[in-house]
């Protein structure tokens, strides 16, 4: 879990240099919201604590990442109070969430506060009461108003609207190099997901390097869709899960009324992991020989 703060730790300057103070802010409340929503219910409940194991923190400074910098934080708070207590804690805490706790929160949160979820900020912008709306890039092409695009460039360096973490590819992409390089995830996950994502896009008439680039599809590829608990053990099965999350991402990016569709693609893929560990079980080698009567010692 400190590997996987540590590999955040980009994306969370960045966001703060993107954002503006006001990006910590955000990024503190969920932290503190998750910490507290561990350590109240398990100490009414009499279980053992586990804010020491630092799950609760990952899950707020994911669910910050997948936050807009304008954000009430009393909005923000109630995202940590789901994502730890009805998704993880009510489940049987870390380990036992069949899906992924800052994701599921962030859709909750974005089905009961649409308004408030997608008023993005102007990158630089730090005024915030009076600061610039803009459009992020999946939502100028969702809308086909013809406005200009930013250049990759601005994508890859984060001078785009968004959430905190999902503008700022580099920074993700640091991130995820330093989990490989620490074998704390494996690279099938992610790379399977963004290649997927990127034939699909191209198929579909799509630019593939501008789905990758905007969005939290980067954010959702290297640190949530490689969550242990709700992604799958052996390597088959994480190939097909993959897939499935670069499939509907994209069609979802395509074809539904919401520009975005990371967040509920991973959150299907989630819930149809037991499935897909079921069908594609590893190949067993050998078997146990039983020995029958009569046989010698």
């Amino acid at each position: 879990m400190l590997d996987v703060i540590l590999a955040l730790t980009p994306a969370m300057i960045a966001s703060v240099i993107i954002f503006g103070f006001r990006a910590a802010v955000i990024i503190l409340t969920t932290v503190a919201s998750c910490i507290l929503s561990e350590y109240i219910p398990r100490r009414v409940m009499k279980r053992r604590q586990t804010v020491g194991d630092l799950s609760c923190v990952v899950t707020g400074v994911l669910l910050a990442m997948n936050l807009p910098v304008s954000i009430s934080p009393i909005i923000a708070a109630f995202g940590g109070v789901i994502a730890i207590v009805v998704v993880k804690q009510m489940f049987g805490g870390i380990g036992q969430n069949f899906v992924n706790p800052a994701l599921t929160a962030r859709i909750i949160l974005m089905n009961s506060f649409p308004a408030k979820m997608t008023a993005w900020t102007a990158p630089m912008d730090h005024s915030y009461f009076d600061a610039m709306t803009t459009a992020t890039p999946l939502g100028v092409l969702s809308e086909g108003t013809g406005a200009a695009l930013p250049s990759y460039l601005d994508m890859f360096l984060g001078n785009t609207g968004g959430c905190l973490g999902e503008t700022c590819a580099l920074a993700l992409i640091l991130g995820g190099i330093y989990l490989v390089a620490r074998r704390v995830i494996s690279p099938v996950i992610p790379v399977t997901y963004l290649a997927t994502a990127a034939v699909l896009s191209a198929l579909l008439g799509r630019d593939p390097l501008m789905d990758i680039l905007s969005g939290g599809l980067l954010l959702g590829a290297i640190f949530m869709a490689t969550d242990y608990t709700t992604s799958p053990l052996n390597f088959s099965a994480r190939v097909i899960y993959a897939v499935g999350c670069g499939v509907l991402t994209i069609l979802i990016r395509q074809f539904a009324s919401l520009p975005e569709g990371v967040s509920y693609s991973i959150v299907l893929m989630n819930i149809l992991v037991p499935l897909i560990e079921r069908v594609a079980k590893p190949q067993t080698f050998g078997k146990i020989k039983v020995k029958k009567a009569g046989d010698a010692k």
